[in-house]
């Protein structure tokens, strides 16, 4: 009961944990909706109303703290707050579930967390380097030449994902090619993982889910430089140079957050062929993320990233491309930026959010040589392999989200995406001129008649524009299509026992006819370039996801249990399907196209398990057995009969392991020094292989591979202005590795599966105020 309404009392205290400030911490009044924040010695003070009331303390990465007491009128009171480490995330919050900020263990929907302890643990020095880390995620590296990889999620291909960078989708097709390997993970504050379709709010093309990557945002005033060298099978160097910096004002009510990363990886041949298997790379990074609170209920907050990138596939990387026999040559560079502005209403219980976000590449390209021989051109018409291309994403959108007093929320909001893409390579008549408009609008309500059951009900309605030519060696296809699609969403979580709780789901989702990122990549076979072009009358493709999970997770004094196990089922109808057509162009490249495919249903079952002793321990584990297959046979090459070759179709998705997983174990016995060993197991999967000039495949089938690393961590405090931390240890100890690459000019750069890398020692050292 609350006596009066003024703030009579007076509550302060210390939040601590193992005997140091957790400053900023959040203190909230359960109840009655107050709060504030520590100060930077983790210092708060909170005026109250007298009577009983109940205080909950939470910090990012701390597990969160209750306690009760009752005061009385011009009383002051001492509480102090003790945190411990949340190991597990059990009681982080995240923002993906309902793009607004919930405890990931209160959210209606699963969401999956990979954060800079594992980054760090695993030596990730990109964004595709960690991603392996969680339930039915897995990346696959798809080209020799120059290292595309692709997400895969819920075992469906990356154009079935939705990439967000700071929960807006301007990671555009273009992006998806390269990108994964050029977002550095010293930017990286977590990266959210929610599969499936879960919420209505990210648009029609997240069926397999949405990756979520949220960058570091100024919290502290720190400063770090850091300086990794790894080689690659003892031989190739990978050098990296990073560095972040902080400044947030005293009263918290601003601050800027400053980052850079300088990447320089030889490239390294694993058959001594003469030809890359991983690729030449040069990376720049720098970026800014700054924000300012005009008051205490509105925050506008700006984030700026620059990023130009070279990669070099191929042999002969001193020479000009052109005298090469093959080469793939890229040289990105592009800026990401966006701004947002937030305002609450004075109860709290309300929100208006408006913002825009955008991305520009211009990228320089080459992708072709020589031939080895094989095809004798002169350097004039190797000149025919240089092109360019040119791609801008933009988004802008208003939300609004209302809370009720029974706690249910309603969230609305409209989107704005516009993507032009044109890319072009004029010496074999290549062109890809592509524009998609699209307009969304979005409701979600969630509806909790009672503590334990929530239900959240929603949809998205776009109208898409896509406006697209496309040409190569002489034969043109179109697209222009205007469709309005309706994409409603169905989630259900239930808590069963005080730890076990269900969820369930379903959600609509489409694709329109389009050149996704997969379609942007070029390979080499054959010493000939090999090109994608959409098939007339391409129809969209629709899909059904629907998902049910248990997750139990508990807290007993110091130990952590969470365990999870999620059924998924995905339908596609009319799938895209890239299509080997065996045609050989009159400029000596290899066709293929996307087509409408069979029916086909990915499903499975995806499982983490977490444990937590103590701080200083952690194991988790978690993998995913699941089944892809087409309803009837798929048409996977495609003979015209005159070189006695015959179709070749299959039943089931290719480069699709049936089962793949990871660990994580983490040893910290101080903050002198932990030990971490972790590793990924990719089982068994039928990969297809060009074994003729026309682009005819055989398949094959690959042994399973488990990589396993060991990190050694020493830290070193001087005082709290300066401290040192060294890194030591090796990936892949196994070397557990492809041994059958295609060899020399006339390969197919594709035929690649596997871990990305080799055996791969390394050692760190990072210096600064680094807390």
């Amino acid at each position: 009961m609350l006596h009066a309404q003024g703030p009579t009392a007076t509550i302060s205290g210390n939040i601590t944990a193992n005997g140091e400030a957790v400053p900023f911490s959040t203190v909230y009044v359960q109840h009655i909706g107050k709060g504030t924040s520590a100060n930077g010695y983790g210092f708060y003070e909170l005026k109250l109303p007298s009577g009983r009331h109940i205080l909950q303390v939470s910090s990012q990465g701390y597990r969160s703290e209750v306690k009760e007491l009752t005061i009385a009128d011009n009383e002051q009171v001492t509480l102090d707050f003790e945190l411990v480490k949340d190991a597990l995330g059990l009681d982080e919050v995240v923002i993906s579930a309902t793009r607004n900020r919930v405890e990931r263990k209160n959210a209606p929907v699963v969401v999956s967390t990979i954060k800079p302890r594992l980054l760090t643990a695993t030596q990730s020095l990109s964004m595709a380097d960690g991603l392996n880390y969680a339930p039915g995620v897995r990346v696959e590296n798809n080209c020799q030449n120059c290292g595309f990889t692709q997400v895969r999620l819920n075992g469906l291909a990356g154009g079935y994902t939705q990439v967000l960078l700071n929960s807006r989708p301007v990671f555009s097709s273009l992006l998806g090619v390269y990108g994964l390997e050029q977002i550095p993970t010293n930017i990286i504050e977590r990266i959210e993982v929610v599969r499936s379709g879960g919420s209505a709010l990210y648009g029609s093309n997240a069926i397999a889910g949405t990756l979520n990557v949220i960058t570091k945002d100024p919290i502290l005033n720190t400063w770090e430089i850091g300086s990794n060298l790894a080689l690659v099978n003892g031989e190739a160097a990978d050098r990296v140079l990073t560095f972040n910096t902080s400044v947030v004002a005293d009263d918290l009510n601003s601050g800027v957050t400053l980052f850079g990363t300088y990447r320089n990886r030889e490239a390294w041949d694993a058959n001594d062929d003469g030809f890359t298997e991983l690729v030449e790379l040069r990376n720049n990074t720098v970026g800014a993320k700054a924000f300012v609170r005009p008051n205490d209920r509105s925050r506008l907050s700006l984030n700026l990233n620059a990023i130009r990138e070279y990669r070099r596939g191929g042999n002969r990387l001193n020479l000009a491309p052109q005298f090469t026999d093959i080469t793939e040559e890229l040289d990105h560079d592009t800026f990401i930026g966006g701004i947002d502005y937030e305002v609450n209403s004075k109860d709290n219980t309300s929100r208006f959010q408006v913002y825009s976000s955008a991305s520009n590449t211009n990228r320089d390209s080459y992708y072709g040589g020589l031939g080895g021989g094989r095809t004798r051109q002169d350097s004039v018409l190797a000149n025919n392999a240089f092109g360019s291309t040119r791609d801008l994403a933009w988004v802008n959108g208003i939300q609004i989200t209302k809370g009720f007093k029974n706690n249910d929320v309603l969230t609305v909001g409209a989107e704005f995406n516009h993507t032009e893409t044109e890319d072009q390579i004029p010496g074999y008549n290549r062109l890809i001129d592509q524009s998609v408009n699209s307009l969304g609008g979005y409701a979600q309500y969630e509806w909790k008649p009672t503590e334990k059951f929530t239900l959240m009900a929603g949809t998205r309605v776009d109208n898409v524009q896509v406006d697209g030519d496309y040409s190569i060696g002489g034969i043109d296809r179109g697209v222009d299509i205007n469709q309005t699609a309706f994409s409603p969403r169905l989630t259900v979580s239930y808590q069963v026992l005080e730890d076990l709780k269900f969820r369930g789901g379903y959600a609509r989702g489409f694709r329109a006819p389009q050149a996704f990122n997969e379609d942007l990549h070029i390979s080499s076979v054959g010493g000939e370039p090999q090109f994608v072009i959409l098939s007339d009358d391409l129809d969209t493709e629709y899909s059904n996801a629907y998902t049910g999970s248990f997750n139990y997770s508990k807290n007993i004094n110091l130990l952590q249990l969470d365990f999870l196990l999620e059924g998924f089922f995905t339908t596609l109808e009319d799938p895209f399907t890239l299509v080997s057509t065996g045609a050989v162009l009159e400029n000596g490249s290899i066709l293929e196209e996307v087509r409408n495919g069979e029916g086909a249903k990915v499903y499975g079952t995806n499982f983490e398990f977490g444990v937590s002793p103590d701080p200083k321990w952690q194991f988790q584990l978690g993998g995913t057995l699941q089944k892809a297959q087409y309803d009837a046979p798929q048409l996977l090459y495609e003979t015209d009969g005159t070189l006695g070759e015959t179709d070749i179709l299959v039943d089931e998705f290719v480069r699709n392991p049936n089962f793949y997983g990871y660990l994580n174990t983490a040893w910290i016995p101080s903050e002198l020094f932990n030990l971490d060993i972790t590793g990924t197991y990719t089982g068994r999967m039928t990969v297809p292989r060009v074994i003729s000039d026309s682009g005819f495949l055989q398949l094959n089938d690959t042994n399973p591979f488990f990589d396993l690393n060991l990190k050694l961590e020493s830290h070193v405090d001087f005082n709290e202005n300066f401290m040192m931390t060294f890194t030591l240890g090796v990936k892949n100890i196994f070397n557990s590795f492809q041994d059958d690459f295609d060899v020399g000019p006339t390969r197919d750069s594709d035929y690649v599966y596997g871990p990305g890398a080799p055996r791969t020692f390394f050692l760190g050292v990072k210096i600064g105020k680094l807390h």
